[in-house]
């Protein structure tokens, strides 16, 4: 699914002693940036947090994160690409990992970091260097072949999130055609058919994501804290 890269020692981080990195990658326009976003308003109280986001010229996904103050400014990075949004997440992740070491020196010790690609193709996937677990989010208004269609996104993340399933009618979108398609391509890896809009609490996606954070070798079993702990 994705190209393993020799990293300089700055950045051969142990695994025991580091944050979960959740890569967040899908075309444009499919809620990447909208989940992001819910994962963050529903997990910053019981988890230590930092985002990263990629655009290739703006950082117009961070500036929405902060506007909605989903978490402190500071834990929140832009990171301007200037080239095709899978370079910087699967090709040359310097970048990346820069930004998510930095809020690692700022912060830490964290529980989670979110790298939001920007958007791209069904090809996008990260590097695992950069993202230790990986979720492609699909849109049901791109129609309702794009699952069979494939690609290394849809077909090898982690998690496949289709999204938008409140427009299916608008659309002429089956939704029936679409999970089933997807399931069968993924051969048995997880699909969640979500409107991020209508269900902004995510649920499915967050009891995916605290599933994989108990099993992360730093033992990270989430568990209520005061809120806060998201906190500069």
């Amino acid at each position: 699914m994705s190209h393993d890269h020799g990293l300089d020692p700055h950045h051969a981080h142990d695994p025991a002693g580091r944050a979960m990195r959740l890569g967040v990658g899908g075309p444009v326009g499919s809620g990447k940036t909208a989940l992001v976003a819910a994962l963050c308003r529903e997990l910053r109280t019981r988890l230590r947090l930092a985002v990263v986001t990629n655009d290739i010229y703006t950082t117009e996904d961070a500036d929405f994160l902060r506007r909605e103050a989903v978490l402190p400014d500071s834990r929140i990075t832009a990171v301007r690409t200037g080239c095709c949004p899978h370079t910087a997440i699967r090709d040359d992740i310097a970048a990346n990992l820069d930004a998510v070491d930095a809020h690692e020196a700022a912060h830490g010790p964290l529980d989670l970091v979110i790298v939001e690609s920007g958007g791209d193709n069904l090809t996008a996937t990260f590097s695992r260097g950069l993202a230790d677990r990986q979720i492609f989010v699909l849109d049901v208004a791109g129609g309702d072949k794009v699952p069979r269609k494939g690609g290394p996104g849809v077909q090898l993340s982690d998690l496949l999130v289709i999204n938008k399933v409140d427009l299916a009618p608008m659309v002429g979108a089956d939704l029936s055609i679409m999970e089933s398609d997807a399931r069968r391509v993924r051969a048995g890896r997880p699909v969640i058919m979500t409107s991020v809009r209508t269900r902004p609490d995510v649920p499915d996606v967050v009891a995916w994501l605290l599933t994989e954070l108990a099993t992360w070798p730093r033992s990270l079993a989430p568990a209520p804290v005061s809120p806060g702990r998201s906190g500069p």
